[in-house]
């Protein structure tokens, strides 16, 4: 089944996972407090503005951001603004809208915490933002409604290996995400 990227969020864990039929020449690139998904450097030239984002951003007080598009940078300052992580996804999601494409993919995010996790999708016909107390996944497409989901990973190395290694159509590259009381850790997948 394809599902397009998709995010899996729990308390202390999360992982994003670029799925793509269109744009498979990606990889992700750690940068300070950042994870980039960018064309490789043998990718064909686009103007596809969806293409190229922050996936993981990490806050000024050890939350982390993750998700499919440019609406993780805002949601990452709304946080350090000290909004509250389903305020701070629901302005952001609702602000940049489902993306204006030929398949209107949706907006995915989640905010995740040592302790707590908020997942969020905005799709052309709804918003949806809820607290998670379990692994959670949403994808842009066929999986787009949070649902619990089997996710055993609890480093970031294994949440960005059990991620890209999922059933599901079209990987194209990974990141993990841990959140601890010690601080964050990231780790990718790129294949």
């Amino acid at each position: 089944m394809y599902v397009g990227r998709f995010i899996v969020v729990g308390p202390g864990i999360a992982a994003y996972r670029v799925s793509s039929r269109s744009f498979p020449n990606r990889q992700i690139v750690e940068r300070e407090s950042a994870l980039t998904v960018s064309p490789k450097p043998d990718a064909p030239e686009t103007d596809n503005p969806y293409i190229s984002y922050n996936c993981v951003r990490e806050t000024e007080s050890g939350d982390v951001v993750v998700g499919n598009g440019s609406q993780v940078d805002p949601i990452t300052e709304k946080l350090d603004l000290g909004y509250p992580a389903r305020d701070a996804l629901v302005e952001s999601l609702l602000a940049l809208d489902y993306e204006k494409d030929d398949y209107d993919t949706p907006r995915i995010a989640g905010v995740v915490g040592a302790e707590s996790a908020t997942i969020g999708i905005v799709r052309k016909d709804a918003v949806l933002v809820e607290s998670v107390e379990e692994p959670t996944l949403v994808a842009t497409y066929e999986e787009d409604s949070p649902r619990a989901f089997d996710f055993a990973a609890t480093t970031a190395e294994d949440a960005a290996r059990e991620a890209y290694d999922l059933d599901f159509e079209h990987a194209v590259c990974a990141a993990g995400v841990a959140v601890s009381e010690e601080g964050v850790e990231t780790a990718v997948a790129n294949e």
